[in-house]
C-alpha cells in the first residue's frame, strides 16, 4: 500500500503551513519549496480547502494558512480526506473478484487498513511540523521566503 502523490503533496503543504502559522503562504512558494508543479499544487490546495484543512484568502494580500491549529489536524483525518480509496485489493473496493466474500482476505485487508489509520490517528500535524522543528524550517527555507507576508 502506498499513499497517492496527491496525498503526499497535501501532507507536505500542511507541513509547510504549520511551520509558520502566523503568516500567509502562496501556492507558488510551496510548489517551489517542494519542486512540484504549481498547477498540481493548486489542485491539492483546493481539495485541502474543501476538506476544511486550509483557509484561502483572495486578493492582493491573499494567500493560504491552516484553517485551525496544527495540533487539531489529525494525520489520519488528512489521509481520509485526500485518499480517494484506501483499498489494498479489488475486493475491498467493491470490485468483481470471483471469490469475494468467500476467501477471508477482505476482512484481513480491512483490518490492516484500520490498523494503519489507527496509527495515523495518534498523530497530528504538530507532531510533524510543530515549532520545535527548526531543521525542517531550514530545509524548506521558508522563514526567509516571504517575511513581508503576514
Amino acid at each position: 500500500m502506498h499513499l497517492t502523490r496527491f496525498t503526499d503533496y497535501g501532507l507536505r503543504t500542511l507541513t509547510y503551513l504549520a511551520l509558520a502559522p502566523e503568516r500567509l503562504a502562496m501556492i507558488s512558494e510551496i510548489a517551489q519549496a517542494y519542486k512540484v508543479s504549481e498547477n498540481h499544487m493548486t489542485k491539492v490546495v483546493h481539495r485541502l480547502g474543501q476538506a476544511g484543512l486550509v483557509e484561502t484568502l483572495r486578493g492582493r494580500n491573499g494567500g493560504l494558512r491552516l484553517a485551525r491549529p496544527a495540533a487539531e489536524i489529525g494525520i489520519g483525518d488528512v489521509v481520509r480526506a485526500l485518499e480517494p480509496e484506501l483499498a489494498l485489493a479489488e475486493c475491498q473496493a467493491g470490485g468483481s473478484c470471483a471469490i469475494r466474500g468467500a476467501c477471508g482476505l477482505e476482512a484481513i485487508l480491512d483490518e490492516a487498513v484500520n490498523a494503519l489509520l489507527a496509527v495515523l490517528d495518534r498523530y497530528t500535524l504538530a507532531d510533524i511540523a510543530g515549532p520545535r522543528h527548526a531543521a525542517l524550517r531550514r530545509r524548506l527555507g521558508q522563514m526567509a521566503a516571504r517575511p513581508d507576508r503576514v
